[in-house]
């Protein structure tokens, strides 16, 4: 019975690293021993994510790249590599809708412009591709390591208004299949890839989709609420443990799979 869950001296590249649900991760991974290496476009926002680990006794670096620019992702790849001399586990973090591709009252369908539809997609599914690339290519060449990608409840249905992040987290999923599969298949059997699902939380993205100025629910959050079982919003440290469990040998039969964290909401037709 395989029941190592450690990820002690792992070294975990996180792309999107100070985002509400990726930072949360980096510091529970820290605490469990990992060695922390946070991605961001802008440095600064990853560096004090990064100050946060350092100053709890944990292990991590910031480091500047855009998961749309290969050569900046390859450039931090080298970073990686002189600082630790590995890469075990990368996490596809980066990602994200935006109002520009939100159907809404004042934003119709037949006006979003197909450009803000492709930043979402590229965000979201090009971005986890080229780091999969760059940083998965060690892992090929190792001959293991692990991948998370950051899927969603709009991996499984579409949720309506958010039609380009919709159709991008389900292109998370497929991908995931898809690239389990591949590195299996052609590189090692001891390469895994996967993905977690989170329910829905409060982040700075959708915090005034989901609540009034006044902390009440808006008619979004009441539906969502009511059909999620557990009648509450995640906290974003509620998703540390399933990626720690996936990342760990004790998840070492467990590929191509996206796992909701979702408090029941996927599993609940509301009625």
């Amino acid at each position: 019975m395989n029941t190592n869950f450690s990820v002690d001296g792992k070294v975990v590249v996180i792309t999107g690293g100070s985002g509400t649900i990726c930072s949360a991760i980096g510091r529970g991974m820290a605490a469990a021993g990992a060695k922390i290496v946070l991605i961001n476009r802008r440095q600064a926002n990853g560096q004090a994510v990064a100050d946060e680990i350092i100053a709890a006794g944990g292990d991590a670096i910031a480091l500047s790249a855009d998961v749309l620019d290969k050569p900046s992702l390859t450039v931090a790849l080298e970073a990686v590599l002189k600082k630790y001399g590995k890469v075990d586990v990368l996490i596809n973090g980066a990602g994200g809708n935006h109002p520009d591709a939100t159907v809404n009252k004042d934003h119709d369908f037949f006006e979003l412009e197909a450009q803000a539809f492709k930043n979402v997609l590229n965000l979201n599914v090009t971005g986890a591709f080229l780091a999969s690339q760059v940083f998965g290519k060690i892992m090929a060449e190792k001959g293991e390591g692990v991948i998370i990608n950051i899927g969603s409840m709009t991996s499984y249905l579409p949720l309506t208004n958010v039609v380009a992040y919709s159709a991008a987290k389900a292109a998370t999923l497929s991908f995931t299949q898809w690239l389990a599969t591949h590195f299996n298949q052609n590189y090692s059997t001891r390469i895994r890839v996967n993905a977690i699902a989170p329910g829905f939380l409060i982040g700075e993205q959708n915090r005034t989709l989901l609540q009034n100025s006044d902390g009440t629910p808006t008619i979004r959050g009441k539906k969502i609420l009511a059909k999620t079982p557990m009648a509450r919003y995640a906290g974003p440290e509620e998703m540390v443990g399933a990626v720690i469990f996936l990342c760990s040998e004790a998840a070492s039969f467990i590929n191509g799979v996206c796992l909701p964290i979702d408090g029941g909401f996927s599993s609940y037709w509301g009625v």
